[in-house]
C-alpha cells in the first residue's frame, strides 16, 4: 500500500513537472515586447533617460526569473515584476482568457426608455451616489472650518477653510472627472424635462448626458464665482486620489484661471486604431459642415481640420519603425524620432485653443475645439489656486493638474500623482499571450507636458507635503494649509 501511494505522489509530481514548459513563458514574453513596440504609446518614453526605467537591465532581470523559474506561479510572477517596472498605472494585466464561451449567447433587449421615469433611466445610465465625495484630507475638521456642500446632495464637496495664520482659503473636492458619480439630480431634472416634451427614447440619451454633464461644470463654476464673492486668498483644487475620468479633466482648467488656456499636444501609438480615433474626428467635423450658414472663417477652419486628420491617417504607416533597439539601450526621447507615435491634435481636439464664442456657432467651435463647451464658465476663478494631489491622482485628474501648473499658474501641493499619463483614446482589446493566454492593457496615446515630457511621468509638487512620522490626517491638512499661507505671503498675494 505504502508502495502504491509513493508511486501515485512521484506520478503527481512528475506530471506537474511536465506541465510547466519555460520555452513556452519565454515565447510568451518575447510575444509581449513585440507588443510594446508595436502598440505600446510610451514605449520610446521609457527607453530614454528622461523616461526613468533602464529597459534593459529590466530585460535581462526579467528573462534570468523566467530561465529559472521552476513553476507557472513564479513565471507569472516574472511577468508580473515586469509590468509593474514601467510605473504606468494603464500598462496592466487584464486576466486570462480561461473562462468557457457560451454556445448559445443570451440577446439581451435593448432598454425601453419610454418606460421609465426619470430615476429609472438614470440609474441604468449609471449615475449614482458620489464616489470619494470626501476632501482627501479632513479639511472640515480644522478649526474655523465652514462646509458649504457635501459633495452628496450637492456635486464637489466644498467650503472655507482657515489656515494657521487666519489667511481664508476655499477648498473644492472634484472626486472624480465623471458627472455620473455626482449627484443623480442633474440627470433626473434633464430626463424630466425631456420627458415633458413627448415620449423618450434611445435617441434622447445623448442629450440628457449633455446636460447632466453641463450642470455638473455650472455647479463648479458657482462654487468658484461664491469663492470670489467671499473674497477668500486662494482656492485648493482637491484632486487627491481622484483615478480621473473623461475630458472634462482638460475643460475644467478654463474654469480656474483669466487666462487663455491651450491644451496639451497628444499623440497616439502609430497603429490601425489611430485610424478609429481620427475616423471619429473626421465624422464629427463633417456634421458640423452641415450646420447652416457657417461664416467663412469657420468654414475655412473645418475644411483644415478634417485634412489635418486626414493627413494624420494617411501617414500612420510611415510612422512606423523598429523599437527593439528598447531593450538594448537608451536613446535620447524624441517623440517625432523613432517612436511609433502619431501625432493626434491635442487633448482639446483639433486646436489647443479658440475664443470664446468662436464662430458664433458652438455646434462648429466645439468639433475643432471641445473645451468651447464651458464658454461661458471661463474664469469663474481668478485669483491663486493650488491643486492637492498625491498617489492616487490618475489618468484624467492628471491631465488636469498638468494643465492647471503648465497653462493656468497653478501651483500643485501634497504628494506626486501616481503617473498614468494619457492612456486610452481608442478602444483595443488586450493583448493575449499565445501560451499562458494572459491578457494586457496597453496605452495608446501620449500627452506632452508644455516642456516636452511625457505625463505619464507624473506630475510632482512645487510644493511638496509629505506624510511625517508621528502626523495623522488631520495635522497634515494643518500644515499643508500653513504651506499654501506661506507661499501667498511669498508671492505678495493679498486677500
Amino acid at each position: 500500500m505504502k508502495t502504491l501511494l509513493a508511486t501515485a505522489l512521484l506520478l503527481t509530481a512528475s506530471t506537474g513537472a511536465c506541465a510547466f514548459e519555460r520555452k513556452d513563458w519565454l515565447d510568451d514574453y518575447a510575444a509581449l515586447k513585440t507588443a510594446l513596440e508595436q502598440r505600446y504609446a510610451n514605449l520610446a518614453w521609457f527607453a530614454s533617460p528622461q523616461g526613468g526605467v533602464d529597459l534593459p537591465a529590466l530585460d535581462k532581470r526579467t528573462r534570468r526569473l523566467l530561465e529559472t523559474a521552476e513553476d507557472e506561479s513564479m513565471a507569472k510572477a516574472a511577468l508580473s515584476a515586469f509590468v509593474s517596472g514601467f510605473h504606468d498605472g494603464h500598462f496592466s494585466t487584464a486576466g486570462s482568457v480561461l473562462q468557457p464561451k457560451i454556445a448559445q449567447p443570451l440577446t439581451l433587449p435593448k432598454v425601453d426608455y419610454s418606460r421609465l421615469n426619470a430615476t429609472q433611466a438614470c440609474a441604468a445610465l449609471g449615475y449614482g451616489p458620489a464616489r470619494g465625495a470626501a476632501f482627501s484630507l479632513p479639511f472640515e475638521s480644522l478649526p474655523g472650518a465652514v462646509l458649504e456642500a457635501d459633495g452628496l446632495t450637492r456635486a464637489f464637496r466644498s467650503g472655507v477653510v482657515a489656515a494657521p495664520d487666519g489667511t481664508r482659503i476655499g477648498v473644492v473636492r472634484i472626486a472624480r472627472f465623471r458627472p455620473q458619480d455626482a449627484s443623480p439630480a442633474a440627470c433626473e431634472q434633464a430626463w424630466s424635462e425631456r420627458q415633458a416634451k413627448g415620449e423618450m427614447s434611445e435617441a434622447d440619451v445623448k442629450p440628457v448626458k449633455q446636460a447632466a454633464n453641463a450642470a455638473w461644470l455650472r455647479t463648479l463654476a458657482a462654487q468658484l464665482r461664491h469663492f470670489q464673492e467671499q473674497k477668500v486668498a486662494a482656492v485648493i483644487v482637491d484632486v487627491g486620489n481622484n483615478p480621473g475620468g473623461n475630458d472634462t479633466g482638460d475643460w475644467a482648467v478654463r474654469l480656474f484661471t483669466g487666462r487663455d488656456v491651450h491644451s496639451a499636444r497628444m499623440m497616439m501609438s502609430a497603429a490601425p486604431l489611430a485610424s478609429m480615433y481620427f475616423d471619429e474626428q473626421l465624422d464629427g467635423l463633417r456634421q458640423a459642415q452641415k450646420e447652416q450658414d457657417p461664416t467663412p472663417e469657420a468654414q475655412a477652419m473645418l475644411e483644415q481640420s478634417i485634412a489635418a486628420f486626414e493627413a494624420r491617417k494617411a501617414g500612420i504607416a510611415a510612422r512606423g519603425c523598429d523599437l527593439s533597439w528598447a531593450w538594448s539601450e537608451q536613446r535620447p526621447w524624441q517623440p517625432n524620432g523613432c517612436s511609433r507615435l502619431i501625432d493626434a491634435g491635442y487633448a482639446s481636439g483639433q486646436a489647443s485653443h479658440l475664443p470664446p464664442k468662436a464662430f458664433g456657432n458652438l455646434k462648429i467651435a466645439s468639433s475643432i475645439y471641445w473645451a468651447a463647451e464651458v464658454d461661458d464658465l471661463r474664469g469663474a476663478w481668478n485669483g491663486p489656486v493650488y491643486v492637492l494631489t498625491d498617489g492616487g491622482t490618475g489618468s484624467s485628474a492628471e491631465m488636469f493638474s498638468a494643465l492647471m501648473q503648465d497653462a493656468a499658474g497653478a501651483r500643485i501641493v501634497g504628494r506626486a500623482s501616481a503617473g498614468d499619463g494619457c492612456g486610452f483614446m481608442a478602444d483595443a482589446p488586450p493583448v493575449v499571450l499565445p501560451h499562458s493566454r494572459l491578457r494586457y492593457r496597453m496605452p495608446n496615446c501620449v500627452r506632452l507636458r508644455v516642456d516636452g515630457g511625457n505625463e505619464v511621468a507624473g506630475v510632482t509638487p512645487d510644493l511638496p507635503v509629505l506624510p511625517a512620522e508621528g502626523e495623522n490626517d488631520r495635522e497634515r491638512a494643518w500644515r499643508l494649509l500653513d504651506t499654501v499661507a506661506a507661499d501667498l505671503r511669498a508671492r505678495g498675494a493679498k486677500p
